[in-house]
């Protein structure tokens, strides 16, 4: 298996507050562990004009399942918070970092 730190862009398309901010972030925050903190890289990123990026660590035999895997995941995460995919757009997922045996 390999560790991915998948990419996941969307955009908020209503006003999200800093209380959804943190439930979305504490919700995902099991798949923000060693990898991401080593190098430094955030869980959560929200911009003023609403796009927001999420990265996920998710462990896959492939990329492409790493990078589905890290859609639903953020998909769902939203869904929770009550952000439709309308509310919440997600664009393609990116491999933005990687780690394991190859």
């Amino acid at each position: 298996m390999t560790t991915y730190v998948i990419t996941v862009p969307g955009t908020f398309l209503r006003d999200v507050d800093d209380a959804a901010r943190s439930e979305l972030a504490r919700s995902l925050a099991s798949h923000h562990t060693d990898l991401s903190e080593t190098e430094d890289v955030e869980l959560l990123t929200v911009h003023e004009d609403g796009t927001f990026s999420v990265r996920l660590e998710i462990e896959a035999s492939d990329r492409a399942t790493a990078e589905d895997e890290a859609v639903r995941l953020a998909g769902g995460a939203l869904q929770e918070l009550g952000f439709s995919e309308k509310d919440a757009p997600l664009g393609p997922p990116a491999v933005t970092g990687i780690e394991g045996e190859f």
